[in-house]
């Protein structure tokens, strides 16, 4: 591997002109589609195959006129309004539905609008839209966009109905992500050049992160043309990829400046900064990838694209920091690597200061003061039980809320009040009722005979009493037979909105309703809106498990070809298990008890979105492998020159410690920007990937890991000889130096 890595840096030594114009070539030719890679996205996905609501909308097409989805246009006078401006916008809604495909204004539906639209304070106008339920979700993106969201002649209009609702949130999640992404660039600059005290090489890693997110973006616009693609997958790219490519990039321009001050010449540290933290990069972004390919068993369209760009980012990112990277550091020679003149003389204002505090001290003449991670180590390792259990506490201790996750899933609750869409979804409710955005559909397939039987007709008609007896049920239309008679529709409003948990608990007794005397003559399945969401929802967390064993057992593989060891990868799976938990925690506490409601914008939801658990297991584990990888290839490396564990620790710390902290502070303060955004969904992905993140980076490298191999002493490197001898040699010394006497 090693080699590998040597050819590698030759290569780019020979030909830095011919990669540096490859990669040239290749930005220059993505751009376009970069800009493009939204047209075909979809805002659909989420249906789930096999699911009792994909059943029901499945035979949707059996029933004449059956509408999966309700939409609407509320027109609301406003200052200044006239009958003449409302009866334009109707009009205007007429066109717009007769350009898009899969809606209309039924016939008279504008007429009667017209007409009531006289004294009334709002006006509703119906569509009639039709298209399987990820061509709805795309209709209502079209039609928002074109209906805009601006009054004209005092006449505000709003578009309404749960597709509504979700296309809504895409605009309002784009915009939350524009500003985090505004506020942490900056962020991240000021923390690089606190780090490498230049500009030039503090601009290196954002420039590789740009360059990622520019090519994935570019990938994406060709994946949607020939798969489905969620609207979500441009996000996750942005938000993953920003984050991986720095961390990488801060690795190997970390290891480069390192070398150069202890004396290499830069294209012998460049060579050393492949071999080793190029190789720790490759194997971490794989690491990642592996993780992140774990979300594939989640059978979701919107999961798996998500999934397919996180992927394709994390790629591109450990691509760009193993060739494109060495190259720019070899145009930018001494700039990559010198210190600015600020940065020189804060410096040397520093070293005064300690030398000064030095002189104040009690270390006699000619001892060496041992440096701060050594004595850290030494303080770690002189109580390594007492040192592990309180850490693993502290974790054990946050994880505790995480034992009541409920998972759940909605888009009306995350808006802020005022927000157009949620203002539009409270007048529709006022007027038509909160549960007529998302009925229920029951579908009874007779077994024997047809709808209009004398005594399949009674059980229809004594189902649909029954219904309309529940409480939470506010109306029910009559049963409406199938084209071929032998099966009945029942469209159900319930009571309150669709995402509601008292719509929840109806969909629960209608699905467990195994007594009336329609279930005795026909099968009966339940459908719609809140179906839908709860199904989705019953996927994921089903789903979870599968993604947790792929996860560990991968990403324990993947160390363990890399360590050469048999229990240093298990200590990591658990340690960035505990990482995961405590930050599930954490999110438990805020978002679904709301330990913090009140403060900082937060107002909890009583569940956790669906799609943040699977996400943040998978994005975290890999994120802190980075860090394991990085820190324990470095304290092999040591351990390979020494002999001794202890001292590999210590060293190894010593060693990568400021990067590891300094990549971590890049990922807090990024993903804490998220955190402070407006929509419940992103507030709660920011602030788990930021907790789990600061734990792992403190908590787990500075403690758990040296107190656990102190404990673990030689058994750290245990490997059976037949392993070993048919096992890859990672070989992470970066010299060819023997190995120096173990020290006592």
């Amino acid at each position: 591997m090693q080699a590998a890595m040597d050819k590698l840096s030759s290569f780019l030594e020979r030909g830095r002109l011919v990669v540096l114009g490859a990669w040239i070539v290749l930005l220059v030719a993505a751009a376009p589609f970069a800009a493009k890679q939204t047209e075909h996205l979809t805002s659909g996905g989420f249906q789930v195959p096999g699911s009792e609501s994909e059943v029901v909308d499945r035979n949707l097409e059996r029933f004449e006129g059956a509408q999966r989805e309700r939409l609407a246009v509320v027109l609301a006078k406003r200052e200044g309004a006239t009958n003449a401006g409302v009866r334009a916008e109707i009009e205007r809604v007429e066109a717009i539905a007769a350009e898009l495909p899969n809606a209309e204004v039924a016939p008279g539906v504008a007429e009667r609008a017209a007409r009531q639209s006289g004294d009334a304070s709002i006006t509703i106008v119906p569509l009639t839209v039709h298209g399987s339920q990820d061509e709805l979700a795309d209709l209502a993106t079209d039609f928002r966009d074109e209906l805009g969201l601006e009054a004209r002649d005092g006449v505000q209009p709003y578009l309404v109905g749960q597709q509504a609702l979700w296309a809504g949130m895409q605009d309002l999640v784009k915009e939350d992500l524009e500003s985090a992404e505004m506020t942490g660039f900056p962020i991240v600059l000021l923390i690089l050049l606190a780090v490498f005290g230049s500009l030039a090489a503090a601009t290196l890693p954002l420039a590789l992160g740009f360059a990622s997110v520019g090519l994935t973006g570019a990938g994406i616009h060709f994946l949607s043309q020939a798969t489905d693609m969620s609207v979500f997958v441009t996000n996750v790219a942005s938000m993953i990829g920003i984050g991986v490519a720095v961390d990488y990039s801060l690795f190997v321009l970390a290891r480069y400046r390192e070398e150069v001050r202890a004396g290499a010449a830069p294209d012998e540290a460049r060579r050393m900064a492949l071999r080793t933290s190029g190789l720790a990069v490759t194997f971490s972004g794989l690491t990642v990838m592996i993780s992140l390919a774990g979300l594939f068993l989640v059978n979701s369209t919107t999961i798996r694209s998500m999934a397919m760009g996180a992927i394709m980012v994390v790629a591109v990112s450990v691509l760009a920091a193993v060739t494109l990277l060495p190259v720019l550091m070899r145009l930018l020679g001494r700039r990559a690597y010198a210190r600015g003149r600020i940065a020189l003389v804060l410096g040397l204002i520093a070293r005064r200061f300690r030398t000064a505090r030095r002189h104040r001290g009690s270390t006699a003449p000619g001892v060496v003061r041992s440096g701060f991670w050594e004595r850290w180590t030494a303080r770690v390792t002189r109580r390594p039980w007492l040192s592990a259990l309180a850490s693993a506490a502290v974790l054990l201790a946050l994880a505790i809320p995480a034992l009541s996750l409920d998972f759940g899933d909605g888009a009306l609750r995350q808006f802020p009040e005022g927000n157009e869409t949620r203002v539009g979804a409270e007048l529709a409710a006022k007027e038509l009722g909160p549960g007529a955005a998302g009925p229920t559909q029951i579908v009874a397939r007779l077994d024997e005979g047809r709808a209009t039987d004398g005594a399949n007709r009674e059980a229809l008609a004594a189902y649909r009493s029954e219904l309309r007896r529940d409480p939470e049920v506010a109306a029910v239309a009559a049963p409406q037979p199938s084209r071929d008679g032998h099966a009945a529709l029942f469209v159900v409003q319930p009571r309150h909105d669709p995402e509601s948990p008292r719509a929840q608990a109806l969909l629960d007794r209608l699905r467990a309703d195994e007594t009336s005397a329609l279930s005795r003559v026909a099968d009966i399945e339940v459908g719609g809106t809140t179906a839908f969401t709860e199904d989705f929802i019953d996927l994921v967390s089903g789903s979870m498990w599968k993604i947790l064993v792929f996860v560990t057992l991968f990403s324990y593989l993947v160390l363990f070809l890399l360590l050469r060891s048999v229990l240093l990868p298990l200590k990591a799976v658990l340690m960035n298990l505990l990482s995961v938990a405590a930050a599930y925690g954490v999110l438990v506490a805020v978002f679904q008890h709301g330990w913090l409601d009140g403060l900082l914008g937060y107002e909890s939801l009583g569940y956790i979105n669906s799609m943040t658990p699977p996400f943040l297991l998978a994005i975290v584990f890999g994120l802190s492998m980075d860090y394991e990888v990085f820190l324990l290839s470095r304290i092999r490396e040591r351990y390979d020159a020494t002999g001794d564990t202890r001292t590999a620790v210590a060293q190894g710390l010593r060693a990568s410690a400021a990067t590891i902290s300094s990549a971590a502070l890049i990922m807090v303060a990024v993903f804490g920007v998220f955190a402070s955004t407006g929509t419940p969904s992103i507030k709660e992905i920011g602030l788990g990937l930021s907790v789990a993140i600061a734990l792992d980076a403190t908590l787990v490298r500075l403690i758990l890991v040296p107190a656990t191999m102190e404990i673990m002493g030689r058994w750290n490197w245990w490997l059976p000889k037949p392993l070993a001898r048919v096992l890859p040699d990672t070989n992470f010394e970066g010299r060819s130096a023997k190995r120096a006497p173990a020290q006592a």
